[in-house]
């Protein structure tokens, strides 16, 4: 029996080095995993959306910048389906905030889910910005939800990320689909808040926006504004990713250059 379970060694091997998982896809899979966690649940949606959902449904005004072929990149066509059969453009999804609007329309009240996905930009691609990056958006939906509620969710998530010693402020901020709306702050993890290049030497970093459902928003999708309040929080995945593992130039996550992917091996 021994004789059969051992191993000769002297067995010529194919030795290849070992591949490693994109940074964007690991770290989108631990924010899922932090709000499947607290018993969210996980939502998706087209990337191809409906105008209403991109744009009306959250309250954007029709002459909000963000509709300008600048910023948006518009699909002729209209809607083959989908909640709402209405007249108006095809878009690329120029955030995750339509999941939203779907999974209220679709899963009604009380509702918590998290919305991981790609977006579009009308951007060229630099050491900044990119035509294609990633979003993570969190909703919640019940009755009596406050500031308080999302402040207690960003403080353990900001820890979940960054570490227990990571300290979060909120500051005032505008978004349509939010009032009042704030974009969070942490202490800088790279000098603890003392003050670098990093931080622009304040020792905090913009990580995402926040805010409380705005009630138009709600009453859009066809809940109750008077019974149920929400909140909603939105990060950019290339952002995290860049202040967590200290990555300067975005077109380092779209060149597979092998060499990048393998420092984080350690990661995973």
């Amino acid at each position: 029996m021994l004789v059969e379970e051992s191993v000769d060694v002297t067995v010529p091997t194919i030795r290849r080095a070992a591949g490693a998982r994109h940074p964007l896809e690991t770290l989108m899979e631990e924010v899922a995993d932090f709000f499947v966690a607290m018993g969210w649940d996980i939502a998706e949606g087209p990337e191809i959306e409906h105008e209403w959902f991109n744009f009306d449904s959250l309250n954007f005004d029709i002459d909000h910048p963000a509709r300008q072929m600048q910023d948006t990149l518009y699909i002729d066509g209209r809607s083959a389906g989908g909640e709402k059969e209405e007249d108006g453009h095809l878009v690329m999804r120029t955030h995750t905030s339509p999941v939203q609007s779907h999974s209220m329309l679709a899963r009604g009240v009380p509702l918590y889910v998290a919305c991981p996905g790609k977006v579009f930009r009308s951007d060229a691609l630099d050491a900044t910005h990119t035509p294609v990056f990633h979003q993570v958006e969190g909703l919640a939906v019940d009755k009596d939800l406050t500031m308080a509620h999302l402040k207690g969710v960003l403080d353990h998530f900001a820890k979940a990320m960054f570490g227990p010693e990571a300290k979060t402020r909120l500051r005032p901020s505008y978004f349509p689909f939010t009032e009042p709306s704030a974009e969070m702050d942490i202490t800088c993890h790279i000098c603890g808040g003392k003050g670098c290049n990093i931080c622009k030497h304040t020792g905090w970093v913009e990580i995402l926006g926040c805010g409380m459902v705005d009630p138009n928003v709600l009453e859009n999708c066809g809940i109750d504004s008077r019974k149920y309040s929400g909140y909603a929080l939105g990060m950019g995945v290339e952002r995290i990713t860049n202040l967590k593992y200290r990555v300067s130039d975005l077109r380092l996550f779209s060149e597979n250059d092998v060499r990048f992917l393998e420092q984080f091996k350690a990661a995973h």
